[in-house]
């Protein structure tokens, strides 16, 4: 008796790019709500109007955020950014040993 009521949280799924595709277009032919959709695929609501959303922005239709190659583009620099100031700081550590050793 101590669950009654209490919903555990869902654990994390992730989808193809294809099903959410066909997804997006079931939502964008209008026979059925969002709500329904989501409910006969078992998917969150806001995940399907996220899809939906994004879908938009990559179709040129919303200017209201990133696009998914732009999303890709920016993750890609950051982890370029990341390794490249992990490489400066190896070699500023390098540049300080041997200035040690020279003296």
């Amino acid at each position: 008796m101590e669950h009654m009521g209490k919903k555990r949280p869902r654990t994390r799924r992730s989808f193809t790019p294809e099903f959410k595709a066909e997804i997006v277009e079931l939502c964008q032919r209008g026979d059925r709500s969002v709500g329904q959709i989501a409910k006969d695929f078992d998917l969150t609501e806001t995940a399907v109007r996220q899809w939906v959303v994004q879908a938009d922005r990559d179709a040129g239709a919303r200017d209201d955020g990133l696009t998914s190659d732009e999303k890709a583009e920016l993750a890609q620099l950051r982890r370029e950014n990341r390794r490249l100031r992990e490489d400066v700081e190896v070699l500023k550590r390098a540049t300080a040993f041997f200035a040690k050793e020279t003296r």
